[in-house]
């Protein structure tokens, strides 16, 4: 971390990054304009975005396009951004072997239920999307609030723990 003026890069992790870390991107980057650019990848890609992910942005009045399901891999090449900060936002995901990111970013486990995987009317399926989407909405709320530049390393580690039980 650098000055008060630094634009923090965050990549929110899932296995599919279908939907959990997708709407993380999203939020961050809305939430956090100017202060964050978030990215969101998956271990597992389903090689899609799903669509009930894109209707809860739509539903949140935040932008719904641009999107991909894309792998991890993508963010460890040479040109990919440096990573202040990395999340695993599914039990899966925070359970694998990560690649070595480059920086040294501080990372912790925002788990939170798959609303993908919710069977049923497709109005109990959007339901579970809404909560989801509160739940990372919340926590993204606390981290953006956080005076990241004055925290020393075991404070903010701390303080990203906590969040992630909220």
């Amino acid at each position: 971390m650098t000055t008060d003026t630094s634009i923090y890069n965050v990549l929110f992790i899932c296995t599919g990054n279908s939907a959990r870390s997708i709407l993380a991107e999203a939020m961050l980057n809305e939430l956090g304009k100017g202060r964050f650019n978030a990215y969101s990848a998956g271990s597992y890609p389903k090689g899609e975005v799903h669509p009930l992910a894109l209707a809860t942005l739509e539903h949140l009045r935040m932008p719904a396009t641009g999107y991909r399901s894309k792998s991890w891999d993508e963010f460890v090449a040479p040109d990919a951004p440096v990573f202040d900060f990395i999340f695993t936002v599914c039990d899966n995901a925070a359970g694998e072997v990560c690649p070595i990111w480059p920086g040294k970013p501080v990372s912790a486990h925002w788990g939170v239920a798959d609303p993908a995987a919710v069977e049923g009317p497709e109005e109990q399926q959007l339901k579970a999307f809404k909560e989801t989407a509160r739940i990372l909405h919340r926590r993204i709320e606390l981290f953006a609030s956080l005076p990241l530049q004055r925290l020393d390393s075991l404070s903010l580690q701390s303080e990203l723990r906590n969040i992630g039980q909220q």
